[in-house]
This record gives C-alpha cells, sequence and structure tokens, in this order.
C-alpha cells in the first residue's frame, strides 16, 4: 500500500466549459443555451444509431481502418455526447457520486457536462471503492468512477458495442442488447433434452474474472484508444484516503467494463470446439456446444473424458492467454442426470425428460428477503409492505415464468403469506385470528386470503392495492434469440420486429394497445390497403428501425401483413442511404 503520489491530487475533472465545436454527427453545432429537456433525443439516436450501423457493416467487411474513422466522429458527435450524459443521470447509479463527490442533478450541469465530453486531456479519477455482500457471505469490491468517467465511458461504450455484437460468440447471451438469461436457458434446454441430448455438462467458473484480466491482453485487443483504455485501467481506487494502483482487471462498476469483459471472453467457443480424437468422440469435431453468460459458462459433452481431457485443457489455455485462471473447487464435470444450477434455475433430466425449475438457492434468497424485511418493518403500514414486496416477486416470478415454476410459484406464495400472517399477528397480540384476517386480508374470486390495503389518492377517493400471487403467472415458453441476430445490422430489423410483436401479443395490456393502433389504421394495411384479419395475420413494423434509433411506442408502431413486411425493409434498405417511404410508412 502506498500513498497517492503528490502529481496525482492535480487529477481533476475538466472544466465543464461547453464544446462549441461539438456537433450533432451532421455539422451542427451544440448549443449551451438549449434546454437539457428540449432537445430532441430522437434525433440523437437515429444519429448514433446510424454510425452504429456503420461500425457495424464496416467490421463485417473486415474495414477496419474505416471502423476506426466512424469510431472518431461517433466519440465526438454531439449526439452522442448527450446520450451518454442522459445515460448516466438516468439510471440507478444517478446519484451515487465517485471520489470528487460531485453528481449532475440540473439541467444547466448537464448541459455543462456535455461540453466537458472532450477526449483531449482527459484524465480519469480513480475509484471510489465500496464492498457489497455476496451470495456466499464475502464482499465484493466495486469501484465506483465519477460522473465524467461514468459518462466518457458511456461515450466510448456506443462506438465499442456494434463491434462486439458483430465479432461475438454466437451462444453469449450476457450484457448483451436484445439477449437475456432466458435465452440462455433456452439453448441449454435446446441442446440437454430428448433422447439425443448430451449427458454430461461441465460447469465452469473463472476465479474473479473481472478483478484478474490481463491488462496488456486487453490494450492490444480491445478496438478502443489505446491512451484512454490505459488511463481506465491504470486509473487506481482510493479507500480510506489511500490511494492504491490497479495492475490486472477493469474496474467492476464501470460502465464499460462488462462490455471489456464480453470481448475479453469471445472466441471461448470456438476454442473448446477445436478438432479433436479423442475414441468417444465418434469424430473429428467433437459434439459439445457452449453456453455463456458473462463470466457464466456450461459445456455439454458426450461423455466425462472428452470434457475433461479435451475440453478442460482448451479452456484452461484461453484463459490463461488473457491472465485468468478457472476456479477448480467450483468447476465441475456433471451428468446431467443428477443435474446442475445454472443462472438460478436447476436444470436436470428425468430419464428423457428434462425439467428446468428455480433452484432451491434462488428461493430461499427470495423468501429470506421477504422475512428479513417484515421483520425489521413490524410497523411499516399494509401499503407500504405492499410497495417493496410486489416489485420484488413480480420481477423474480417474470425472471422465472419460462421455466416449469407452477409449483415453486404456489410454494412460494404459501411461504410468503405465512410470513405475512406472522407479521400480522405480531403487530395485534391481544386481536384474535378473524379480526386480523379481516383487517388485512380479503377475498377475491374464489380466494380468501388476499393481502389487501386501501390507498387514498390525491383526488379524495381510495383504491385497492394487493399483493400479486406468483400463482396468476402465466408460464410460456420463451422463443431464444437467433445465435446470428445482430441488433446494429439493419438487415436484422424485421426479425426483431417480429419477436417483439409475438411478445407484445401475449399480454393482454399489450394486445389491447395493438387492437388501439389496427383501429387507428381502420383495419387496412397501409401497403396494400387490403383489411389485416385473423386469418390473414399481421406483423408489427417499426417506421424507424431500432438499427436507426426508433423506439418501441405506439406512435412508431404500424400493423402489416407478414407478405407485406419483407417488401417494407427491401424497399427501405435498396438506396444506400435511408430513404423515408411515402404514405403511411413517414418518418416517426
Amino acid at each position: 500500500m502506498v500513498k497517492r503520489p503528490k502529481k496525482g491530487k492535480q487529477m481533476m475533472v475538466p472544466s465543464p466549459a461547453v464544446d462549441e465545436t461539438a456537433g450533432d454527427g451532421t455539422g451542427a453545432p451544440s448549443h449551451a443555451d438549449e434546454g437539457w429537456e428540449s432537445l430532441d433525443w430522437d434525433q440523437a439516436e437515429k444519429v448514433v444509431r446510424r454510425y452504429q450501423a456503420r461500425i457495424a457493416k464496416a467490421v463485417q467487411e473486415g474495414k477496419w481502418g474505416k471502423v476506426k474513422a466512424l469510431q472518431h466522429l461517433l466519440t465526438h458527435s454531439g449526439s452522442a455526447k448527450r446520450l451518454a450524459v442522459k445515460r448516466v443521470t438516468e439510471n440507478q447509479g444517478k446519484n451515487t457520486p465517485g471520489v470528487d463527490g460531485t453528481t449532475w442533478t440540473t439541467s444547466a450541469q448537464k448541459m455543462a457536462a456535455v461540453g466537458a465530453l472532450r477526449r483531449w486531456g482527459y484524465r480519469p479519477l480513480p475509484l471510489r471503492r465500496v464492498y457489497i455482500p455476496k451470495h456466499s457471505g464475502t464482499l465484493r469490491p466495486l469501484g465506483i468512477p465519477t460522473l465524467h468517467d461514468r459518462a466518457m465511458q458511456a461515450l466510448c461504450a456506443l462506438a465499442l458495442e456494434p463491434i462486439a455484437e458483430t465479432t461475438g460468440d454466437p451462444n453469449s447471451y450476457g450484457f448483451r442488447p436484445a439477449r437475456s438469461a432466458a435465452d440462455a436457458i433456452e439453448r441449454c434446454f435446446r441442446l440437454l433434452c430428448g433422447k439425443r441430448g448430451a449427458p454430461w455438462v461441465l460447469e465452469g467458473d473463472i476465479a474473479a474474472c473481472f478483478d484478474t484480466i490481463d491488462h496488456d491482453w486487453l490494450l492490444a485487443h480491445i478496438p478502443l484508444e489505446r491512451a484512454i483504455l490505459r488511463a481506465w485501467l491504470k486509473a487506481g481506487f482510493l479507500e480510506r484516503h489511500t490511494w492504491y494502483p490497479t495492475e490486472a482487471g477493469t474496474p467492476q462498476g464501470g460502465i464499460i467494463s462488462p462490455l471489456l469483459a464480453n470481448l475479453a471472453l469471445d472466441g471461448l467457443e470456438a476454442a473448446v470446439s477445436q478438432p479433436c480424437s479423442h475414441p468417444q468422440c465418434g469424430t473429428l469435431h467433437p459434439p459439445v456446444h457452449l453456453v455463456r453468460y458473462a463470466d457464466d459458462f456450461v459445456v455439454t459433452g458426450a461423455s466425462r473424458e472428452v470434457l475433461a481431457d479435451h475440453v478442460l485443457p482448451l479452456a484452461e489455455r484461453f484463459f490463461a492467454a488473457r491472465g485468468l485462471r478457472l476456479s477448480l473447487p467450483k468447476t465441475l464435470i456433471t451428468p446431467i442426470a443428477a443435474g446442475f444450477d445454472f443462472l438460478g434455475q436447476t436444470i436436470r433430466k428425468f430419464g428423457d425428460t428434462l425439467i428446468i425449475r428455480p433452484s432451491q438457492r434462488s428461493v430461499t434468497a427470495l423468501l429470506g428477503a421477504v422475512r428479513d424485511y417484515l421483520k425489521t418493518h413490524a410497523q411499516a403500514t399494509t401499503e407500504t409492505v405492499i410497495g417493496f414486496l410486489a416489485p420484488r416477486l413480480q420481477g423474480w416470478a417474470n425472471y422465472h415464468r419460462h421455466v416449469c415454476s407452477t409449483r415453486t410459484f404456489s410454494s412460494v406464495d404459501s411461504a410468503v403469506f405465512r410470513s405475512l400472517w406472522s407479521w400480522a399477528r405480531r403487530r395485534h397480540p391481544g386481536k384474535s385470528a378473524h379480526w386480523v384476517a379481516g383487517r388485512y386480508f380479503r377475498s377475491q374470486g374464489t380466494r380468501r386470503w388476499v393481502f389487501s390495503a386501501d390507498v387514498r389518492v390525491s383526488d379524495g377517493s381510495r383504491h385497492t392495492v394487493q399483493l400479486p400471487l406468483l400463482a396468476d403467472v402465466p408460464i410460456r415458453r420463451h422463443v431464444k434469440v437467433r445465435a446470428l441476430a445482430n441488433p446494429f445490422d439493419p438487415a436484422w430489423d424485421g426479425y426483431f420486429e417480429e419477436r417483439l410483436g409475438h411478445r407484445l401479443a401475449s399480454t393482454p395490456q399489450d394486445r389491447r394497445a395493438l387492437l388501439t393502433r389496427l383501429n387507428e389504421q381502420h383495419g387496412h394495411c397501409p401497403v396494400c390497403q387490403k383489411p389485416i384479419t385473423k386469418r390473414s395475420g399481421w406483423r408489427l413494423h417499426h417506421l424507424r428501425g431500432f438499427s436507426r434509433g426508433g423506439r418501441d411506442r405506439a406512435t412508431n408502431r404500424v400493423l402489416v401483413h407478414p407478405d407485406c413486411h419483407p417488401t417494407v425493409h427491401a424497399t427501405w434498405w435498396t438506396a444506400v442511404r435511408p430513404r423515408p417511404l411515402t404514405g403511411a410508412f413517414g418518418e416517426a
């Protein structure tokens, strides 16, 4: 441990003077007197997404010189700078300062921050070190950059994301747009289900992945300006007013850290799939498949010998080149009949039937959080308890609703009810059980024990709020995203619109919104002017595609026939530069 050097005391955030030369990517200057609330965010996203689409296309063509030039234009764009400041001032950590103790809360501060995002003379400040508890009971170190450094990272991430999406592993699902843990679980289901499913699984665990990635490897392989990347990696951290250097790893807590970790781990899928001549394989290419979510991964194989003698050495060699190593006590080779936990869910095969359900650890953590809250908030009002528990229970159920969760949801409902009943009885030790039940629980349909409360709203009226029951959450099979789908490639806009349309049609509230939009179109397709019926089917189309900065909102949606949808996209992208379609397909 060394004291922070004297020259380190001179490390200050650049003066938040507005950069009058920072344009929006089209040559237009930004104006300091323009209010933050009046900025055209649609236009800013359109400019940034257009740059990102061009970067993705250049990567596909192998034109890395053009990639670098487009990255320079994007990071110097006023639109990108505004979006970077918007991201760090609207996320959950917007009120968490770094070592400088500053936050951006007013419109003037945000506009000044946009002008201060200059790469010339930029020098990041050290991270503020805090610790958060892990499931194992230990503490995880977390580094909190200043808001200025977070905005710079968000700005560079805009230029790096199209490259990561274009070159990333097809079956990597963590910290990537348009992908989720449900996609990773569905991939596991496809690999392991049925008689032909792989019987063995290698559960991989990387020891302190974010803390041990080699800096030299990152500087040599990450397509980002080396001086800025080196400054972030070597910024160090402050703990109890003492500066400590960082010799390895990416700062956990930084916006760009998950992106850097994904780029470092990309290539693992190809590495473990190299040909081998093991007698258990029966072919030159072993039947192994990888599923990765951030730094958690599993590899399926035909036998234990293939995974232990072939896949494991290849994985260790891949990680060693990046300064990483596998945690041998946590890296296990498991038969699928015994089952394993992955991303909070237990995957196990019974005969030829594969069952995926919420893991016991996940259930225990949820119920433990519920009990701890009720024990420490014995005097909280009923509506306060519902306001705290409802989003957590609903979010947990939404995460697990794509697997076999019906019985687990019912058991969780029963455990939550018992905790609430104990909480209510402790509040009124002198009252009878009948009185407590009438005060806190009501009947709804065939149910008699719904935890409810009356809440007075601003107009003086009262309405009833109630704790949702997990048993009411429908179990719906998740449709996995295609392995090569790229949200920054305009050729995939139609595919992502189709996925979104299926998702919207699966919930009653979203179905009503789609029917409203169909009524606004007078029931006709704006392309062929023919009626849209149940027999003809429909597809959701966005007037401005996601790759061009479009948003998923009612004013940007239109319903078309399935046969007309490919025609619309083909017409849109025939020109070198996108042109707005006529008629109903004007810009949103």
